[in-house]
């Protein structure tokens, strides 16, 4: 008995000493860099009710844990400072973060293009060897997939050197350059993108769940989710798989494309695509970590559902930013490049869908969109040039956010007027002019009658803005389309350089829509 009690002793004493330590999630560490002009929220656990005092720049702020010992204070806002500082927590014990500068903070997150490690980029191994660069720290959060939620992670703030920038995001390494550069103030990059990622997955499920919007996106998850929970799961797996090993050794033979091989259950109920896991498993540990604002690269994986994508991505935005209770930071984003075989006649295209997804998203207050029409690589879903990626991405936050003056905004559909056999379409190019790239004709326009079937059209600009389109085969033309494709031939660009985004004139039904 005796021996019962002083073991139980021993274990409260040691749960105490657990409770009682003071403890900081891993946004929160040595080099990290705050946002400039801005309060910036620190937090961490400690005991319940004890008395928490937070010490930095000349400031010190206060607060009680809570019932929970989560407690959280708001350091107030401070202009860039470059010079290295200490963040000193004083609760049951003391904890001091070293190294932590003040200056801009982004978020790089998206699927695998956001993910491309500087290594891999075309010429990312040049550009590391030249990138110690100490005034830029980099974070990155691990790939966990749940559905609980999660407070932290494991990783810590670096500096950037020619070795951590190498297995850094390329996208986000090159903006973030180009912001320390310019600006001439501290960076901070919090990479968290996840290879192959769904736009849902990013999401807080309960959110999903409580829009009507996305009854069939969740109905179709919770379906997933008890077949991949079954007693049997394992065992049909493994069917499938040895179905799709015959199947693919048969596509191999036959030269063509194999199928796409089945999800594990693991691969499903921890993953990328099951709705709120990346949220609950990345996201949750950062919410509320001082930004400036977001970068994103994604859609790849939704491009099959662009109908769904046009209500579910600004969902997320919208999400991002209430979880943050930060305000509607700048959001950016990457359009789908150019993708796929070159169709030989016009059409249809789930990748298009996608792309007009996106750009409706700009109707959102603080957001942008990089063109990148011109940049892919027809066999790679993974273009190697992201350096004028990230350049088309940041004169978005140049300015936007910085009161630069450049071109930064692709020429885009404006209206269009039809007179006989020939539309003539008007181009918004934000106070620039139009130009064809290589050859005279504009290049990548369709047209259709009543009848609806496309064909090529040869467009001809006659004006500063205005490109007249026509085809022999469409006597009287209904509608215009531009780019509209998986991997467009188009060469339409401003006197600026940037391309002109994708459009079309007509509102028919979707290819995507259910």
């Amino acid at each position: 008995m005796n021996k019962l009690i002083s073991l139980s002793v021993i274990i409260l004493s040691f749960v105490t000493v657990l409770r009682a330590e003071l403890k900081l999630p891993a946004i929160i560490g040595d080099h990290m860099v705050l946002q400039q002009k801005q309060t910036n929220p620190i937090w961490g656990w400690d005991t319940p009710g004890t008395r928490i005092t937070v010490v930095f720049a000349g400031q010190s702020q206060a607060t009680t844990a809570d019932n929970e010992g989560r407690w959280t204070v708001k350091l107030t806002a401070l202009p860039a400072n470059a010079t290295p500082q200490t963040l000193t927590i004083i609760g049951t014990g003391t904890r001091e973060v070293q190294d932590v500068l003040i200056g801009e903070v982004w978020m790089c997150s998206g699927q695998s293009n956001m993910g491309f490690q500087l290594a891999d980029e075309q010429n990312g191994k040049l550009e590391a060897a030249a990138s110690d660069l100490p005034d830029i720290r980099l974070i990155k959060v691990p790939q966990v997939g749940t559905q609980d939620l999660k407070n932290d992670f494991n990783g810590g703030w670096k500096a950037a050197t020619s070795g951590s920038a190498l297995t850094f995001s390329a996208v986000g390494f090159y903006f973030g350059r180009y912001l320390h550069e310019i600006l001439k103030v501290p960076v901070g990059l919090i990479d968290n993108a996840w290879n192959g990622s769904a736009a849902e997955a990013w999401v807080r499920r309960a959110s999903l769940e409580s829009d009507p919007r996305f009854a069939a996106l969740m109905d179709s998850a919770i379906q997933r989710d008890n077949a991949m929970q079954s007693a049997t799961a394992e065992a049909e797996y493994q069917k499938a798989m040895a179905s799709w090993k015959e199947a693919s050794a048969q596509a191999k033979a036959e030269k063509k494309t194999p199928p796409r091989a089945p999800l594990s259950p693991i691969q499903w109920l921890a993953g990328n695509a099951r709705p709120g896991n990346i949220f609950a498993g990345v996201l949750h540990p950062t919410l509320g970590y001082g930004i400036k604002g977001v970068i994103w690269y994604q859609g790849e994986a939704n491009s099959t559902r662009a109908y769904e994508y046009a209500d579910l991505f600004p969902f997320m935005i919208q999400q991002w930013r209430k979880e943050w209770g930060q305000g509607d930071f700048p959001f950016y984003w990457v359009q789908l490049a150019d993708f796929r075989a070159e169709q030989p006649t016009p059409g249809d295209s789930d990748w298009a869908e996608l792309r007009e997804a996106q750009t409706k998203t700009m109707k959102l207050p603080n957001t942008g969109q990089a063109v990148i029409i011109d940049l892919g690589e027809g066999k790679d879903i993974h273009p190697k040039n992201k350096h004028d990626v990230a350049a088309r991405l940041v004169r978005w936050a140049l300015v936007k956010d910085y009161g630069k003056t450049m071109p930064y905004h692709s020429p885009e559909f404006k209206n269009v007027t039809i007179t006989g056999d020939k539309a003539l379409v008007t181009i918004d190019c934000f106070g620039s002019n139009l130009r064809p790239f290589e050859v005279a004709e504009a290049r990548g326009f369709a047209i259709c009658g009543a009848d609806k079937v496309w064909y090529w059209a040869k467009g001809e600009i006659v004006g500063q803005n205005e490109v007249e389109v026509s085809s022999p085969d469409v006597a009287a033309p209904v509608a215009v389309r531009y780019a509209w494709a998986d991997n467009p031939v188009c060469n339409l660009f401003s006197n600026d350089g940037l391309p002109v985004t994708p459009f079309r004139t007509d509102e028919f039904e979707l290819v995507t829509k259910p």
